[in-house]
């Protein structure tokens, strides 16, 4: 379709959806449709079906399956409802697997991987075959500006981990293609109550965490919760140094002054000091696995990042009709490192060649979100549940990097020693980059009769940005980029029999350029655009459901060096990621749960000017899968005991876009034991990487290539109030 053709398309789309909402403050409420407290309310029914598990958007779940989810639709919506892939991992499994990062929820979902840590300092994955390095906390992604979190996410006050597969800017703004990672935190209650974790196991590792909860009785209406996790870790690598540690605090807050207004407010503030890690290094196609505590760095190799950040969500039903909603999110952090890095291995595959790395960097961000839900039904009988918005965010970040020269090391037996020489380091890089958005969203849920609902959504963005990075050989300033990008999604769900759910939908993505054009002042924004089609049935009613879907993504505007004029980029590629995939959640019998997922995915360079085309992503495994089940006795002499296990399977993956090298499949099992003692103590027992392979979880490039862990084992205890 012409670009004129669907810009008239999408301005009428507009029109109409501002339309029903003016029809929404005049047309009466359908007697079924109900009022819809938004995530972290006491109670909550969905706009379009109501099932009667209790459950809501953004609230704790009762065993493996959840039901509901505000991630992809922004109102409370049962997963059914949605017509796009979503997964969620509730606390419960969190806790059975004594999950300690991010990494290890994520395994539970179909076609997503680990994709590097940026040397130990934070969190990348593999989307649908495409890497992100951001997620969103409770709705709010975190600041656009930044490459990377300066910490690694800690666990304490997660409630559930959701992932929306594929594009998700009609919501969000500028975005990956492959998904949206989405981590919703634990809520205060009125009920007071507590818990605390201690966890202790291989490798010098020691945890403790916790969460106390409960009204305040001086102020009608408000209850607090503050949630807490410390660790220390001498870890499997060769670090020869201090332990790695990480200290989280959370405190949170709900106020309710009266039935129709809640104002929440979420904080959390992590300070990490660990080791920057390259891991192991590539050589003539292959990461050696013959030691995987191998460590090519100095003892006195050191990072510390802090990440802050500030949530305030204001909520006011104005009538059964209407909720408005005004969220604010301050983002604030620093980092900074001393490192040796490996720069290259010699023909002989004999010596490491190294340089001294220092490095600062402080970030910003403000991220205002301004919200209208209206619920109603139109004079045909339809019902709706309309969304509109507006979104400002600002972002800065300034990162400074020097650098000089270290020492060589062996390749296979690196012996440490170097000295820093800080006085002879010299510039690297000045990196200043400013991000301003702007957004304005719209979207309506359609029920035309029940099991038929379509999903309209468009969001129009414009953004201002400053991307200038000082070398010793470029100084000058580029102007400013502009852009604006429209980012549409359609969806269609339909329940022919109660048990099954068929769906389908289009969506799209945008990402600013932060590539240097020649003679190129705004470039293009790298896009993606995503056609799925899924199912979703439930194999015992209320209790199991397995969902499937196939999709196909495709991702443009993808900057490649400029092959003319060194130092410059041009857009000329193109990437393309299709698959099927399938995941499983809930009871089989009391007692006995279950969650996993299967994924294969193609994922290749369809257009380059300098990568081959044919080429497959990295860190994207043809095949992967995994399962977690466990059960526990319900009665007998054996009550309170349970035991569960786990198999996890990632197949080879390429470690780079040019394909050089190759890191090997592997499959890793894990169980556990655990007993609950009564309902306020709980003991376990948990063992990864049973059989002790050897294997890269984590590949990233040539030089950063992250290995699994050895056989561990974890115990901990956990009281409860």
């Amino acid at each position: 379709m012409p670009r004129s053709a669907t810009s008239s398309v999408l301005f009428a789309f507009a029109l109409f959806a501002l339309a029903l909402f003016a029809l929404a403050l005049s047309w009466p409420l359908d007697v079924h449709a109900q009022t819809v407290p938004p995530e972290g309310a006491e109670a909550v029914l969905s706009e379009l079906s109501v099932t009667g598990s209790g459950e809501r958007a953004g609230g704790p779940v009762v065993g493996y399956r959840a039901t509901r989810s505000a991630t992809a639709m922004r109102t409370d919506t049962a997963l059914r409802d949605t017509p796009q892939s979503i997964q969620v991992v509730p606390r419960e499994v969190l806790v059975d697997q004594q999950d300690v990062r991010l990494t290890d929820a994520l395994t539970n979902v179909s076609n997503v991987q680990p994709g590097g840590t940026i040397q130990g300092r934070s969190d990348t994955y593999i989307l649908r075959g495409f890497r992100t390095q951001t997620y969103a906390i409770d709705g709010l992604v975190l600041n656009p500006a930044n490459a990377f979190q300066p910490a690694q996410r800690d666990l304490a006050n997660v409630e559930r981990v959701e992932v929306l597969k594929g594009p998700a800017s009609v919501l969000y703004g500028q975005g990956d293609p492959g998904g949206l990672i989405n981590i919703v935190t634990r809520q205060p209650t009125l009920a007071p109550s507590a818990d605390v974790t201690v966890q202790g196991g291989s490798f010098g590792f020691r945890r403790v965490q916790g969460s106390v909860s409960g009204a305040i009785p001086s102020v009608e209406g408000l209850s607090a919760r503050f949630s807490f996790g410390t660790q220390n870790e001498e870890t499997f690598r060769d670090f020869g140094g201090p332990e790695n540690s990480r200290h989280f605090f959370a405190p949170a807050f709900v106020w309710t002054p009266d039935p129709s207004t809640r104002v929440y407010l979420n904080a959390e503030f992590t300070r990490q000091h660990s080791q920057y890690d390259e891991g192991l290094i590539a050589f003539r196609g292959r990461v050696p696995l013959d030691n995987v505590r191998r460590f090519y760095g100095e003892p006195w190799s050191r990072y510390y990042g802090e990440a802050n950040a500030i949530t305030l969500l204001a909520e006011h039903d104005v009538n059964e009709n209407l909720t408005l909603r005004q969220a604010i999110n301050g983002q604030w952090g620093s980092f900074d490192l001393l490192a040796t890095r490996a720069t290259g291995v010699n023909a002989a595959g004999t010596t490491v060649t190294r340089r001294l790395t220092e490095g600062d960097s402080i970030y910003h961000s403000i991220d205002s979100r301004t919200e209208a839900v209206g619920r109603f039904v139109d004079p045909f009988g339809f019902r709706h549940t309309a969304l509109a918005g507006f979104e400002i965010v600002d972002g800065y970040r300034h990162p400074y990097t020097t650098q000089g020269t270290a020492t060589s090391v062996s390749f296979l037996n690196p012996i440490r020693g170097s000295v820093p020489q800080i006085g002879t380091l010299t510039l690297q890089s000045d990196l200043r980059q400013k991000l301003s958005l702007f957004g304005l969203y719209l979207q309506d849920q359609i029920e035309f009769f029940p099991g038929l609902q379509v999903v309209l959504g468009v969001r129009f963005d414009t953004a201002d940005q400053l991307y200038f990075q000082r070398t010793p050989s470029t100084r000058t300033i580029p102007p400013e980029q502009n852009l604006t990008g429209v980012s549409p999604r359609v969806g269609l769900v339909w329940r022919p029999v109660e048990p099954l759910t068929l769906y389908g939908s289009y969506t799209t993505s945008f990402v600013p350029q932060t590539a240097n054009v020649l003679n190129v002042a705004s470039p293009p924004p790298e896009t993606g655009e995503q056609v799925e089609v899924g199912a979703r049935f439930d194999l015992i009613p209320d209790q199991l459901t397995v969902s499937a879907a196939a999709f196909g993504i495709l991702r443009a505007n993808v900057a490649a060096s400029d092959p003319v004029n060194t130092g410059f980029s041009i857009i000329t590629g193109e990437q393309r990621a299709q698959g099927f995939e399938a995941d499983i959640a809930g009871e089989i019998l009391p007692g006995w749960k279950i969650i996993g997922g299967i994924g294969y995915l193609d994922a290749t360079v369809t257009k380059d000017s300098t990568v081959a085309v044919g080429n497959r992503l990295p860190a994207a495994p043809v095949f992967s899968a995994s399962v977690w089940s466990t059960y526990q006795f319900q009665g007998g002499p054996l009550r309170g005991w349970g035991f569960g296990g786990g198999l996890t399977y990632v197949g080879e993956r390429f470690g780079d876009i040019t394909n050089t090298y190759k890191v090997g499949a592997y499959a890793r099992l894990d169980a556990a034991v655990f007993y609950e003692i009564d309902p306020t103590w709980r003991f376990a027992v948990n063992g990864r990487n049973l059989t002790d392979r050897r294997y890269i979880e984590q590949p990233f490039n040539q030089f950063n290539n992250l290995p699994g862990a050895p056989l561990t084992v974890l115990a901990s205890l956990t009281a409860r109030y």
